[in-house]
């Protein structure tokens, strides 16, 4: 018997009303997580990555809004749920992880006073069982001398150790799902393998499921188990890291990866994909990116493909569905 997902997006379209058209950032996207599992979610900048975790944890910016579609959490419509409810779940259940972690943390309090306010929010314990909960979580975050360090400001802590506090808080009412935007992205390279190593162990320890923002396919290479890798606020392929970075089956995923320099290759020039991710009130008829695809022909101009099974993943290109024909 498989394992429920412990989050499910079904068809999830998210617009921007405006004066003169509405937007739409977000069309149809679909995926799930399971218990224990990181979803890396990659692309270039504009792509709807942070506002697809923005919309899965009910904190998109007005006049933004989620059109159609649903978002499950452990079989329950979350969605369309009231605010208050939301934020309850949002602390309790899900926790959230930001690129900056200054605009997490409140200057005027001490790092002690956030942890601890964030636990008795959510779980029932004592001030004093919840001041030890708040230095175990910075423990377990790697922050030395945690006792002491309970009663300092954010200005006091470095950007690595910021980012550690903003990843105890968001643990601090034990989530079941965590969702982290881009959060190595301020922190220099050796920083960031330890926080990537911090999450695989708090996944790995707390069977949390982590989705997992980012533009840096080095950091989904050595943290994910599955990627999604989106286009224009569209998902374009989705399956096992491995087979994403090594077979990769849309034109679009191929370019990202060619533009990876390896380091066992002699290459003089790395691929590139011309061109630029299109404005949201210009996103070509047909598939998203065929003004930049170096294999379009013209059914890709007209029609917008659905994901196609293509190999191990699956991908939103008509290339996949005219070899699943020929298979057939």
């Amino acid at each position: 018997m498989t394992t429920p997902p412990l989050l499910e997006v079904r068809n999830l379209r998210v617009e921007f009303p405006t004066r003169r058209a509405t937007l739409v950032a977000l069309d149809d996207v679909s995926f799930e997580i399971a218990p224990g599992e990181i979803l890396g979610v990659v692309g270039e900048s504009g792509a709807g990555k942070s506002l697809t975790g923005a919309a899965i944890i009910g904190l998109l910016d007005p006049p933004g809004r989620v059109a159609s579609g649903e978002v499950r959490f452990e079989g329950q419509r979350i969605d369309n749920l009231p605010y208050e409810a939301m934020r309850k779940l949002r602390g309790r259940h899900i926790g959230a992880i930001f690129q900056d972690p200054l605009t997490s943390l409140n200057p005027l309090y001490t790092v002690g006073r956030q942890l601890i306010e964030t636990i008795q929010t959510h779980l029932p314990l004592n001030a004093v069982q919840a001041r030890q909960r708040a230095i175990k979580l910075l423990q377990e975050t790697g922050i030395p001398a945690a006792e002491a360090r309970l009663d300092q400001y954010p200005h006091q802590f470095s950007g690595g150790m910021r980012q550690r506090v903003v990843i105890a808080l968001a643990l601090a009412g034990e989530p079941k799902l965590i969702v982290a935007d881009e959060p190595t992205t301020a922190l220099d390279v050796s920083i960031q393998s330890q926080i990537i190593a911090l999450l695989k162990r708090l996944c790995k320890d707390h069977g949390a499921a982590v989705m997992l923002v980012t533009h840096d396919m080095g950091v989904i290479a050595e943290t994910c188990d599955r990627v999604a890798v989106m286009y224009a606020g569209r998902i374009v392929e989705i399956g096992p890291v491995h087979a994403v970075i090594h077979a990769p089956a849309h034109p679009y995923t191929i370019g990202l990866m060619g533009s990876i320099p390896a380091m066992d290759e002699d290459r003089e020039r790395l691929l590139q994909i011309d061109g630029a991710m299109p404005r949201l009130n210009a996103i070509p008829t047909g598939c998203a990116f065929n003004p930049r695809c170096p294999k379009v022909f013209d059914r890709c101009r007209t029609e917008r493909p659905e994901l196609f099974a293509a190999g191990a993943t699956r991908a939103a290109c008509w290339l996949n569905a005219a070899a699943l024909r020929e298979a057939a």
